[in-house]
């Protein structure tokens, strides 16, 4: 465990605490035996390590030349760290989720093992930037062949030289599991870098491919692990379907109804519905007073009405999770606000994708997940109840 009064001490000198999804655990010392899933992110979220290939129902990615060597850096880790087990792996576009188990304890922290996984990405990077001893004098070589096929555009949803979904990059190798020895037999393919992303020799993060940091989450029992690996596996399938229907993924920030600003994630016609029923059940129901209730909204959802409530109480919860079993739609209010990058739980996508879900979020994003007060409690049903009477 970490010292404490270490902790303490660094905290006044830390400054204000920003909200961040890379800061470490303060109750772990990242020496121990644990599973980890982790999350790294290409600086400036360039898609530079495969591209998107297949629909939403057989999702996969095709690593170029630079996301192979990627692949080849993850799969070395235990060469240099015998106590590190990869679990899982998957390569996207313009990040990558790592799943590995320290299975004793060890002398480095897992950031060690984490900054010696990026120096030999960064080295690969600087190979295809074409740096070599000059070290940002000499231009990247462009394959600008890809720019004539269409393989890069600039009018990509991804923003300015985004891979296309249906980039002529050359074969296609046939979709698998997403380990490291089904990418390292991928065909090789060229490395686009179009003139937007050219680094300048004196921009801070030249010859570095990701950014500063990762974001870890550490499994609290082995009952995680299937979760972990699962998410790991699926995301191919979540960017397919945020891709075809990208409006209904996309944060919107600033959104006015009913007197409050929100931060939404979802359908925001739902709140146009001319019939929206709060769910608010009390915490004192028993559990043959939930089941009645819930028969009820279900009911009334089955007729045509959108169920909106911030789900508190567990009798809230089972009537919002049976609704959204049904494929109901629903407007659900969560005190965690968003940031640029937040995305609905794996256990919405489909609801979104549907256009039958509606997330909003009336506080900013916090890292820390704090217990609800009476008083959040009681703000979020009243909001509820002014969405309703919308």
């Amino acid at each position: 465990m970490p010292d404490a009064k270490k902790i303490e001490e660094k905290k006044r000198f830390a400054g204000a605490k920003k909200p961040s999804m890379k800061r470490r655990s303060g109750i772990n010392n990242y020496h121990g035996r644990h599973i980890y899933m982790l999350t790294l992110a290409v600086e400036g979220r360039r898609p530079l390590l495969g591209t998107l290939e297949g629909g939403e129902e057989k999702a996969w990615v095709q690593p170029t030349s630079l996301g192979k060597e990627v692949v080849k850096c993850w799969a070395a880790i235990p060469r240099y760290h015998s106590e590190v087990k990869l679990l899982a792996f998957q390569l996207m576009p313009d990040h990558l989720h790592g799943l590995l188990f320290v299975t004793e304890a060890m002398e480095e922290h897992l950031g060690q093992v984490v900054s010696g996984f990026k120096a030999g990405c960064n080295k690969a990077y600087r190979k295809f930037l074409g740096e070599g001893e000059g070290r940002g004098e000499a231009v990247p070589r462009l394959t600008q062949s890809l720019w004539k096929t269409g393989a890069v555009t600039t009018q990509s949803p991804l923003g300015a030289g985004a891979f296309t979904e249906q980039s002529p990059l050359g074969t296609a190798a046939a979709p698998g599991p997403a380990t490291a020895s089904a990418y390292a037999a991928a065909p090789p393919l060229p490395l686009p870098l179009p003139s937007q992303h050219r680094l300048k020799p004196d921009d801070k993060s030249h010859g570095l491919l990701f950014e500063r940091g990762y974001n870890d989450l550490i499994a609290k029992g082995y009952d995680m692990l299937p979760r972990m690996s699962a998410y790991v596996k699926d995301n191919p399938r979540r960017l397919a379907v945020k891709r075809a229907h990208p409006d209904y993924f996309r944060v919107r920030f600033g959104l006015q109804t009913a007197g409050q600003q929100y931060a939404a994630i979802g359908n925001r016609f739902l709140l146009q519905h001319p019939e929206k029923v709060q769910v608010q059940l009390s915490r004192s129901l028993t559990d043959e007073q939930i089941q009645s209730k819930k028969a009820e909204f279900l009911a009334l959802a089955r007729q045509g009405a959108v169920l909106v409530s911030p789900a508190i109480s567990r009798g809230e919860q089972a009537v919002m999770r049976a609704a959204l079993d049904e494929h109901l739609p629903l407007i659900f209010l969560t005190p965690w606000g968003f940031n640029e990058f937040s995305k609905p739980g794996h256990q919405y996508y489909e609801a979104c994708a549907d256009g039958r879900f509606l997330i909003l979020a009336p506080w900013e994003h916090q890292n820390e997940r704090i217990p609800l007060t009476r008083t959040m409690c009681l703000t979020l049903n009243e909001m509820t109840k002014q969405i309703c009477e919308l």
